[in-house]
């Protein structure tokens, strides 16, 4: 029985099934680190950046990739990390923008920090700190709704 290998669109398309383990609302592509996916004979090449060069969820999001197309009947995959060119936040798609706010999370601008508070949308916000619960993240507060939020830092 030969089995007919998927099309680079059709595996795109469980690639953004997949999603982030720490940003659960956003989608491995969505997060742009998904590079490129290719055949090179009888084997699936995904190449994936990280966030960040010591992103403690790489292997998770490895192990996450390597599921979801062995769980479709891929069965020869070679996973790719590419450091150069390194990530970046304009990796992130529009959707991906519109999911982290919906969840609460202020999506990266170029101008740096937040244009306004995810929950109320209150353009009076402070930094907290550097430092959020994710090295990608630091923390801020609005202050017309007196919430915490985290801020998808510009890298």
């Amino acid at each position: 029985m030969v089995i007919e290998r998927p099309s680079i669109d059709t595996v795109w398309g469980w690639l953004s099934e997949v999603p982030d383990p720490e940003i659960p609302v956003i989608s491995l592509t969505d997060l742009g680190i998904v590079r490129d996916v290719a055949w090179a004979g009888d084997t699936l090449e995904v190449t994936v950046t990280p966030t960040y060069s010591g992103c403690p969820a790489t292997t998770i999001i490895n192990l996450d990739i390597e599921t979801a197309l062995r769980e479709r009947g891929v069965e020869n995959i070679r996973l790719k990390r590419q450091l150069s060119p390194a990530w970046t936040t304009d990796w992130l798609t529009a959707e991906g923008r519109e999911k982290l706010e919906r969840y609460g999370i202020a999506p990266p601008r170029p101008a740096g920090g937040p244009e306004h508070c995810p929950l109320c949308k209150s353009p009076d916000v402070e930094r907290i700190s550097q430092f959020g619960s994710t090295p990608c993240k630091a923390q801020w507060r609005c202050r017309a709704c007196l919430e915490p939020f985290d801020y998808f830092k510009c890298i």
